[in-house]
C-alpha cells in the first residue's frame, strides 16, 4: 500500500529523482520522460472523463489504473532482474492489451468504415479522446525510443500502441458512432 502522509521531501531538489529500484537519475532522464509522459496522459484522461458516461467512463477509469501499471512499470528498470527484486515490480502483460484489443473490436463493429481521415473534433468527448490519442502516441514514440539504450517490458510498448488506436475508435463512438465524425477534404482551404 502507498503512504504519501508528506508531498514534498526535498530529495528532488537538485533535479534528481528516485526510480523504482532506488537508483537516482535525472528528472529529464529518457525513462523519466517516458513515464512522466504516461501520467500527463492520465491527466488529459481525467479531463476526458468529464465528459463521458456509462461505459466509456468506465473504460477510461480502468485505462487510468492501467496507466499507472504502466508508470510502475517504466520506472523499474531491468526487466530481466524482477526474479532478484525483493518485491516483483509490477509490469503491464498481455492481459490489458488484449482487454483493449476485445474493446476495440467490439466499439469498431459500431461504425462505418472510413472513406477519409477525420479531423479531430466533433463533439466534447471526441475532441479530448483525441488529444488522449495524440499524448499516448508520444508516450509510445518515447517508450520506444527508451528501449533503444535501456530496457523496457515490451508488453508497455504494445500497450501504448493499442491504447492510442482504442482513443481513436472510443473517439468515433463519441461522434454518433462515427456519423458525425468531422472529415478532412484535402485541398479544402486552397
Amino acid at each position: 500500500m502507498v503512504v504519501l502522509n508528506k508531498i514534498y521531501t526535498r530529495t528532488g531538489d537538485k533535479g534528481e529523482t528516485a526510480l523504482g529500484n532506488g537508483t537516482r537519475v535525472a528528472k529529464h532522464s529518457a525513462r523519466v520522460t517516458a513515464y512522466g509522459t504516461s501520467d500527463e496522459l492520465n491527466a488529459f484522461i481525467g479531463v476526458a472523463r468529464l465528459a463521458a458516461s456509462g461505459e466509456t467512463d468506465t473504460a477510461l477509469s480502468r485505462i487510468q489504473n492501467d496507466l499507472f501499471d504502466l508508470g510502475a512499470d517504466m520506472c523499474t528498470p531491468d526487466p530481466a532482474k524482477d526474479a532478484e527484486a525483493e518485491y516483483p515490480p509490477l509490469r503491464i502483460v498481455m492481459e490489458q492489451t488484449l482487454r483493449l484489443e476485445t474493446e476495440i473490436d467490439t466499439m469498431n463493429a459500431a461504425l462505418t468504415p472510413l472513406r477519409s481521415f477525420i479531423l479531430p473534433g466533433g463533439s466534447a468527448l471526441s475532441a479530448h479522446l483525441h488529444v488522449c490519442r495524440t499524448v499516448a502516441r508520444r508516450a509510445e514514440r518515447l517508450a520506444t525510443e527508451l528501449a533503444e539504450t535501456e530496457d523496457v517490458n515490451m508488453r508497455a510498448i504494445k500497450y501504448l500502441n493499442r491504447l492510442s488506436d482504442w482513443f481513436f475508435v472510443a473517439a468515433r463512438m463519441a461522434n454518433e458512432s462515427g456519423t458525425t465524425d468531422v472529415l478532412w477534404v484535402p485541398g479544402a482551404s486552397r
